[in-house]
């Protein structure tokens, strides 16, 4: 079981995102015309977060973005690495903008606050007085990652080990990647490459506050974005979802309505985690479910797909038959 948030403070190993550094006079034109937030949001202080469209108005990435002096810093998941760096020159035309990957000479870690309030801007957290005695090579931006707010603190990769001495000698400690998962779930985060991919509309994922402007100029997939924000509505969204007793949930079960296993699919889970008595449950999840079973309180049935072997999906499943169906229930998110 993992508790529903840590006890003390901690810190977050985020140096494997991809990061890439625009320079040039046209940098932020440019990428206001790549991106659904509004860049002039980004300032050295503050990061935003951002969508990178198709022209279908599907995401083809998404991104924290933050100002430099002379450059702006985007930072991504790991395997977007090359596919982001490769869509942003493809629109560079005439355009005095260069792209430079600097994944590998820049750590990241994040900071949380626990005492901030979900939705809120300023974070009472500052980098702590250890780091300082490192700077120019350690800077910090405030940035919300996963509901709240937190700080960014970047740094030159080969300040790894003083940096990371440094957490401790200030009492912060490391979240491993079990922890941080279960920590995003419950936060109701969508990741790339378990909700987020080439198929999801920022509305589906319920990105479009943090993610889009609805105000600022022209870019690429502005349009759809724009016409389904006027329709209203989508045909599926992301969801929280509850074991309403202590079977494990897997990424990947499929949702049908309750008592219908074998009827229409209306739904998949993307991501599951042990919760630690979060309203019961055993089990939290985020999955996609269709618009007219995803209010809040709806009973679903989950199933492992019988193609799926234990390890696809985790330890302790038989595999001489498929475990019967789940009952969850539809929860708002986030869980914390």
């Amino acid at each position: 079981m993992t508790p529903s948030l840590p006890a003390e403070n901690v810190f977050l190993d985020l140096s494997d995102r991809a990061k890439l550094r625009l320079t040039g006079s046209d940098r932020l034109r440019f990428l206001n015309g790549q991106v659904s937030n509004d860049m002039a949001r980004a300032t050295t202080e503050e990061a935003i977060y951002t969508g990178v469209m198709t022209i279908k108005g599907k995401l083809c990435a998404d991104a924290f973005v933050h100002a430099e002096t002379q450059a702006l810093l985007l930072d991504s998941e790991p395997e977007q690495r090359e596919s982001l760096a490769v869509r942003l020159e493809k629109y560079i035309i005439a355009d005095d903008v260069q792209v430079e990957d600097v994944t590998d000479a820049l750590g990241l870690f994040h900071l949380l606050d626990y005492d901030a309030a979900p939705g809120t801007n300023a974070p009472a957290l500052t980098l702590p007085d250890a780091l300082k005695t490192l700077a120019p090579g350690v800077w910090a931006i405030r940035a919300t990652r996963f509901g709240r707010p937190g700080l960014d603190v970047f740094f030159e990769e080969a300040l790894d080990e003083a940096v990371r001495a440094q957490m401790h000698h200030a009492r912060y400690t490391l979240l491993n990647e079990d922890a941080l998962d279960s920590l995003r779930i419950l936060s109701g985060v969508p990741r790339w490459g378990a909700e987020l991919d080439e198929s999801v509309l920022p509305a589906e994922a319920g990105i479009e506050e943090r993610a889009v402007s609805f105000t600022k100029g022209c870019y690429i997939g502005q349009e759809v974005v724009s016409r389904i924000r006027s329709v209203g509505h989508v045909n599926r969204h992301l969801c929280g979802l509850r074991a309403t007793d202590d079977s494990p949930l897997y990424a990947g079960m499929r949702l049908f309505a309750a008592g219908d296993v074998g009827g229409r699919e209306m739904g998949r889970i993307t991501s599951a985690a042990p919760s630690a008595g979060h309203g019961g449950a055993a089990f939290v999840a985020l999955g996609y479910v269709r618009r007219e079973l995803a209010a809040a309180g709806t009973a679903l049935d989950a199933v492992l797909p019988p193609e799926t072997s234990p390890g696809d999906a985790g330890e302790g499943l038989s595999t001489n038959a498929a475990p019967p169906p789940c009952r969850v229930e539809v929860s708002a998110l986030p869980f914390i």
